[in-house]
């Protein structure tokens, strides 16, 4: 025991104890780019953007809240799928890596819940979610990617989502938008996860034949057979600034090459200047440009709504992001 222990000073006892109960241990998020400690709460206001311009990874229900009006939507159920169909094996088993993954996201899931102020629920049970509503008055049918479930890769629940979201477009005359995150093909389940890029393909070709748009929002990262199929086909390719688009990584090219590749090679900047993507929108902005393009793209549909621009907007949520200022 020390004289430190026995004095009595209001509040250094408690200092000194080290109790951190009132204390969050996600307080603060270091940007990936500045390496600058963000306030969390500064993140959330800006949807996860940081003050030097990273655009950090976010969940299916913060994207949903980003582009759907008033934050509300209507989940849409997705199909089940065989459970470990392969019966693969490497350190771990298939059906606990599928379990680890499902505990990651339910608890992000439930820390978000409380403070999303979201009002409409998702329905995720693996690496895709998506939801029907309204991207300023245009049905909209939304597709999001997760990477924090397993990288995003794609698998047989994954195409199984997919085919269901593109058909829920049709079958209710609304556009279909993706936001692609993934790492690539799900190793575990072999060929039966190549073969959702033609299943995937076959079901754009159906959104495109009932006359409806099929737009792609690029994130960080999109990679091997995901860009090798659904996130290359849309009518109009959106990206995230700094995303990595790619198929195989910058090291495995460099080795296979023995060159070095230009600066920035891969991102969405490179590829906008070689024509792969047609516009890099800040997050931010993302709802207003989308919006934009679905006009255009559905001007039939357009012209029997009233002047969208002139639809009264619903007040946001008191904790919701406040969007950036359209800047045309």
């Amino acid at each position: 025991m020390n004289w430190l222990t026995n004095f009595r000073t209001p509040g250094l006892k408690g200092l000194l104890s080290g109790n951190k109960k009132d204390t969050p241990d996600n307080l603060w998020v270091k940007c990936p780019t500045s390496g600058e400690l963000v306030y969390r709460s500064d993140l959330e206001e800006s949807w996860y953007v940081t003050p030097a311009g990273a655009h950090l990874r976010i969940s299916p229900r913060r994207r949903f809240r980003l582009f759907f009006d008033h934050e509300r939507w209507e989940p849409i159920p997705l199909p089940p799928v065989p459970n470990d169909p392969l019966k693969f094996k490497d350190d771990k088993t298939y059906p606990s890596r599928i379990k680890g993954a499902k505990s990651k996201i339910a608890k992000r899931d439930k820390e978000e819940a409380p403070d999303s102020g979201a009002v409409s629920p998702i329905a995720q049970d693996d690496c895709m979610a998506a939801a029907f509503g309204k991207v300023n008055g245009l049905p909209t049918v939304i597709l999001i990617q997760d990477f924090a479930f397993m990288g995003g890769s794609l698998g047989m629940a994954a195409g199984e989502a997919f085919i269901a979201a593109a058909q829920m477009a049709v079958a209710r005359k609304a556009a279909f938008v993706i936001c692609t995150a993934s790492g690539g093909a799900r190793m575990q389940e072999g060929t039966l996860s190549l073969m959702q890029m033609p299943r995937s393909t076959l079901a754009i070709q159906e959104v495109k034949d009932a006359g409806l748009p099929y737009v792609v929002v690029l994130c960080d990262p999109t990679s091997g057979g995901v860009s090798a199929s659904y996130a290359m086909l849309g009518d109009v390719h959106l990206a995230e600034p700094g995303a990595m688009i790619a198929f195989s990584g910058p090291r495995v090219i460099e080795q296979t090459i023995r060159e070095k590749l230009p600066e920035g090679f891969q991102r969405s900047e490179f590829l906008r200047e070689k024509g792969a993507v047609d516009i890099v929108v800040d997050r931010r902005d993302l709802k207003a440009t989308l919006a934009r393009v679905l006009g255009h793209l559905m001007p039939k549909r357009v012209a029997a709504e009233k002047d969208v621009s002139t639809l009264p907007v619903e007040a946001p949520s008191a904790d919701a992001p406040a969007p950036r200022a359209d800047k045309g």
